[in-house]
């Protein structure tokens, strides 16, 4: 058996093994006061999920927290900064829509249409091209270079309590991607290595 067929089987094999992908990226983050700029010395926590699919346009924003000092009074997602330092709202303000206000613990998920203008901080949208187009792509180019971050504000820490630096989550499709081939590669090495030595 040649390389040619050893490669073009395994590519067979990977292509009618993998389900459709849909066109999405997602972005994740633990919430903790640490992460606040300056921290805060809240011992709440909590964790974010952004899913962006880019074939319907729209933002799923799922979070849960407990333990907050102050009751929730606004969050939402901040880009476009390095680590570390402070920027503008990009979503909705003065928080998302729907969002738990007035508790210290909740959880929320919520899909928002991206190709809507009330969907943003209407002065993200003038900062960024003037367009919803242009500050959509300006707010994925900002998830995916680290540069966003999802906040909460509470009664009392007003300029966020927790916080979470949002970070790409790596596709799993990726990594069954390479384990397939892997393991296709390996079954046709081991076939050819016993045909060769019987032949």
């Amino acid at each position: 058996m040649n390389i040619n067929r050893l490669v073009f089987g395994a590519l067979i094999f990977i292509s009618g093994a993998l389900p459709a992908v849909a066109h999405e990226a997602k972005y994740a983050a633990p919430l903790l006061g640490s992460s606040e700029v300056p921290a805060s010395l809240s011992p709440a926590s909590g964790s974010v999920l952004i899913t962006i699919d880019f074939d319907l346009v729209t933002m799923r924003v799922e979070t849960n927290f407990s333990g907050l000092l102050g009751t929730v009074t606004a969050a939402h997602i901040h880009c476009c900064t390095d680590p570390g330092t402070n920027v503008g709202v990009a979503t909705q303000t003065p928080s998302f829509t729907g969002f738990p206000l007035g508790v210290t613990a909740g959880t929320y998920d919520h899909t928002f249409d991206m190709a809507l203008a009330s969907s943003y901080n209407a002065a993200f949208i003038t900062n960024h091209g003037g367009l919803v187009s242009t500050a959509f792509n300006d707010l994925v180019a900002g998830l995916d270079a680290g540069k966003a971050y999802f906040n909460l504000h509470t009664s009392v820490f007003t300029g966020g309590e927790i916080r979470g630096l949002l970070s790409p989550v790596p596709e799993p499709e990726s990594y069954a991607l390479l384990l397939a081939g892997l393991g296709v590669l390996t079954l046709f090495a081991r076939r050819n290595k016993r045909e060769t030595a019987h032949g």
